[in-house]
């Protein structure tokens, strides 16, 4: 009787060889004692992992870059956003 929970993550180094070797999952399935639906979503799952985690740009290109003077300038006003919101905030708390 195949087993019906198990920590696939210690297997990993091994169905991963066997999937490089171009056996089924009906066939890993068999060789590590485990059911069939189990070697598919672990596959699923392993497949679906994302080499690297890069985020996505949204919205439409810029068509000319920010300088850097620019983008420290944009830099400072967002800071100075930031401490007038923390001033607003302590004088409401009464604290200063």
């Amino acid at each position: 009787m195949k087993r019906e929970y198990t920590h696939i993550k210690i297997m990993e180094p091994e169905i991963i060889a066997m999937r490089e070797q171009g056996k089924t999952r009906q066939e890993i399935a068999d060789a590590l004692g485990l059911t069939k639906v189990q070697i598919k979503n672990w596959v699923r799952r392993y497949n679906r992992k994302p080499e690297v985690c890069i985020p996505k740009k949204r919205g439409r290109p810029r068509t000319s870059p920010f300088t850097k003077q620019r983008e420290m300038e944009l830099r400072i006003k967002a800071l100075e956003r930031e401490v007038d919101l923390y001033r607003s905030f302590l004088q409401a708390a009464g604290r200063m």
